[in-house]
């Protein structure tokens, strides 16, 4: 398993799904990300701990690649890079699963998954509001990749994407569904908003650059 992390300082002016946009100069991963495809990646740089230090240079948009297929035929043989003993902790744990049949019901609030007869409880606060990925979507779920944690004593469920049922068909429905673009009403309006205030940004930072 390697991690493939993006990051760029983010405005208190630019929320939900304009998130994106100040990431898109990582558009490869971005696009990827949103249209579900694999990457094909040339000696792109990695950490001991299997972080790529991504490039756009060294990687290029691959074939169609489902998560829930992959999850299914890959993630169980899939082994995690070894952490060094003084760098092992419980908060560095997220490990992705994929998890299927559970049952989900709300206890105080919480969204849990009763699976095999044990309860996983579900951190819907991690669900980005840059995406088309509820909190009501991961209760309707039959099927769902995840990161398992651990927080505050126990193991916590992060959602990534879910398998769900809309009109008698199966429908995924990914977190990051929108990183490349959105047709969505509601993100259409998040993405121009984000736009005008990077630009203004992206202005003023240039006057002061050229003072």
């Amino acid at each position: 398993l390697v991690r493939a992390g993006v990051s760029a300082p983010k405005p208190d002016t630019v929320v939900g799904a304009g998130l994106w946009q100040l990431l898109r100069p990582r558009m490869s991963l971005l696009g990827a990300v949103s249209e579900g495809r694999s990457m094909e990646l040339d000696a792109m740089p990695v950490t001991a701990e299997e972080d790529l230090v991504w490039d756009d240079e060294r990687a290029r948009t691959g074939e169609p690649a489902d998560p829930f297929a992959t999850a299914r035929v890959r993630l169980s043989a899939a082994t995690a890079a070894r952490v060094a003993p003084l760098d092992r902790h419980p908060v560095r744990i997220a490990a992705p699963v994929l998890l299927e049949g559970y049952g989900a019901h709300s206890e105080e609030g919480r969204l849990a998954f009763d699976l095999a007869g044990q309860r996983l409880a579900v951190d819907t606060d991690r669900i980005p509001a840059a995406g088309p990925l509820t909190p009501e979507a991961v209760a309707a779920s039959h099927a769902c990749v995840g990161l398992l944690r651990w927080d505050a004593g126990e193991f916590l469920l992060q959602p990534l994407a879910v398998e769900t049922t809309v009109r008698k068909k199966t429908a995924a429905v990914h977190a990051g569904a929108w990183a490349g673009g959105t047709t969505d009403k509601a993100g259409v309006r998040a993405e121009k908003a984000a736009t005008d205030a990077v630009a203004v940004l992206r202005e003023r930072a240039g006057r002061l650059l050229r003072k």
